[in-house]
């Protein structure tokens, strides 16, 4: 399949244009003659220039997921072949990249694939294992519009959930960056200039105004040494994070921030709860559905303590067992999975626990700014009384000396 762009008129003779998924150039032709449009232009621009450079650089976004799942969603729900629904969001779809693997995907399906071997050949880096474990799921039921309203749903909080704690770190985010800002002025424009003057007094400086004229200094001769250091230490933590055991340490450290470590174990246990919930009601084996929850959950210290329990599983243990083992998951969470377990609703069971730390986390997100607000204000406390015990009172009682 290729996608066409056209231009033409309507029935009501007002200029149109748009984009169009066919076999070929008189597929495309038909599909819009059946619209009732005349065309008058109509090229492929699917191995162009332009849509070979946009599958290279640009990116797909979390929202044009959720996006596609809830209109794939829709539209399977109402009754329309998957091929039409996938080649009616490719001409929605304003992404070149994300057209090209969804076309790629209706291609198959067409040839005779399961859509969720279509998934995963052609979308593998787009689409995770928990999106086409589901979806497989689905077409195992002969359910697939439920699972994929259910998948549009899932996907539409996990984004929701990671937007809001986007949003509650802007603030904190800005207000270093600014800080930042002024401090590289200060110590490359402003300080020098002004310690300069007191040095010129030959007057006994204070102990902090040494420290100060000492940093300006280091700052002024060594730049060069800083920004290359700097160079260095990002250089080194992309080279550590993809080491296994660099990997795990930063994501435990990640736990034990103060603040948002809470939160960061928050969304991990929300996902792991959500992920291995929908599995398990689409059907999926407790041990399949384990090991993609664990990709999901994207931190090495649960994934190492999701791999003990697929392996106590396997041995005849209970899921909730070496939950109890850890330090890194509520004592909550394993009880309730026990509960589950023994009543045969543990998918019912993980969803509970999902929406109950839902809300927690929407309720830490919401005094986050009330909390981070005191500790931008000291930072910037801490740094007046700095300026002003180093520079202005050495400059004041020079000044008044005289």
């Amino acid at each position: 399949m290729a996608i066409f762009k056209y231009q033409g008129t309507n029935i009501h003779g007002n200029r149109v244009r748009g984009k169009v998924v066919a076999l070929n150039q008189g597929d495309a032709e038909r599909r819009l003659s059946n619209r009732g449009f005349r065309v008058e232009k109509l090229f492929n621009v699917s191995g162009g220039l332009e849509s070979r450079l946009a599958f290279i650089y640009q990116r797909v976004k979390s929202r044009d997921l959720v996006v596609f799942s809830r209109q794939f969603s829709l539209l399977v729900s109402s009754d329309i072949g998957v091929v039409d629904a996938l080649m009616t969001i490719v001409e929605q779809t304003e992404n070149p990249r994300f057209q090209s693997i969804i076309t790629d995907v209706a291609f198959e399906v067409n040839g005779g694939s399961l859509l969720s071997e279509a998934l995963r050949r052609k979308g593998e880096k787009i689409f995770s294992n928990f999106y086409v474990n589901v979806v497989a799921a689905g077409e195992t039921s002969g359910k697939l519009d439920e699972v994929l309203s259910y998948l549009a749903d899932e996907m539409e909080k996990d984004y929701d959930l990671v937007s809001k704690f986007k949003s509650a770190m802007i603030y904190p985010a800005v207000v270093l960056c600014g800080l930042g800002g002024v401090g590289f002025i200060m110590m490359y424009f402003v300080l020098p200039n002004l310690t300069a003057i007191l040095e010129e007094t030959g007057a006994t400086l204070p102990w902090a105004t040494q420290v100060v004229i000492g940093a300006v200094n280091f700052f002024q001769n060594y730049i060069w040494l800083i920004i290359l250091l700097i160079i260095l230490a990002i250089f080194s933590f992309r080279a550590l994070m993809k080491t296994d055991a660099g990997r795990l340490r930063i994501d435990s450290l990640k736990l034990r921030l103060p603040i948002v470590g809470k939160m960061y174990k928050l969304i991990y246990l929300i996902r792991f709860c959500r992920s291995f919930g929908t599995l398990l009601k689409g059907g999926v084996t407790i041990i399949r559905s384990l090991e993609v929850s664990g990709e999901v959950v994207r931190n090495r210290l649960y994934q190492k303590l999701i791999q003990k329990t697929m392996k106590a599983v396997s041995e005849g243990d209970s899921v909730s067992a070496v939950f109890l083992t850890s330090s890194y998951v509520p004592r909550m969470i394993p009880q309730m999975m026990s509960i589950g377990e023994r009543t045969g609703h543990l998918d019912s069971v993980l969803e509970k626990i999902s929406q109950f730390y839902s809300r927690e986390l929407a309720e830490k997100l919401n005094n986050l700014g009330a909390v981070l607000e005191p500790v931008v204000m000291i930072i910037l406390g801490i740094g007046v009384a700095i300026m002003v015990a180093a520079v202005i009172l050495p400059m004041y009682n020079i000044a008044t000396s005289f």
